[in-house]
């Protein structure tokens, strides 16, 4: 059996749970979230904790029972705790603001370029250390929404100019040798 399919979701106060059939509704403090999940899964709600079991041992539902698993501890540490992405900016000049909750990035175009975030997430700049965090219920969302703001300028090998995961390192090139 999948080991992470294996292990219980806790749920922890003040989340609440509700599954149809397939169907799970989590709502918390931080927000509401919903899936459909396969029928090939069962999901069980007991004591306050959410058990995922598979029907048969077919390679199918093996590969969707540690999955399933994950997406509903996503959706149950969403909603009581969040998720959060921090990206950093690098170069000369480049900054980033908050204006009217939009992203406003200033990082070398002949145009600031705006990133409106989509519901449920939220945006955070301290200008000082020139760090961007994305803050949000959705694990998915945060993520895809960090890629977008990453491929605005991803960073350079040579001077390491652009914006980057906090934790990313890059690697850089040795670049042209001048003339003697």
């Amino acid at each position: 059996m999948s080991r992470i399919g294996r292990m219980p979701v806790v749920i922890p106060q003040g989340v609440q749970v509700e599954i149809n059939g397939s169907d799970v509704r989590v709502k918390g403090p931080r927000g509401e979230m919903q899936r459909t999940f396969p029928a090939l899964i069962n999901i069980v709600l007991k004591d306050n904790v959410i058990e995922v079991q598979r029907t048969s041992d077919q390679a199918l539902h093996r590969s969707m029972h540690g999955m399933t698993r994950a997406l509903i501890n996503n959706m149950v540490v969403g909603v009581s705790t969040g998720f959060e992405k921090v990206l950093e900016i690098n170069g000369v000049g480049y900054r980033a603001e908050i204006s009217d909750n939009n992203l406003v990035l200033y990082v070398g175009y002949s145009h600031p370029v705006t990133i409106v975030p989509p519901s449920g997430i939220k945006f955070e700049v301290d200008a000082k250390t020139r760090q961007i965090k994305i803050i949000g219920h959705d694990k998915e969302l945060v993520g895809q929404i960090a890629a977008d703001i990453r491929k605005v300028r991803p960073p350079e090998p040579y001077k390491g100019k652009g914006i980057k995961y906090l934790e990313e390192k890059i690697r850089r090139k040795a670049g042209k040798t001048g003339k003697v």
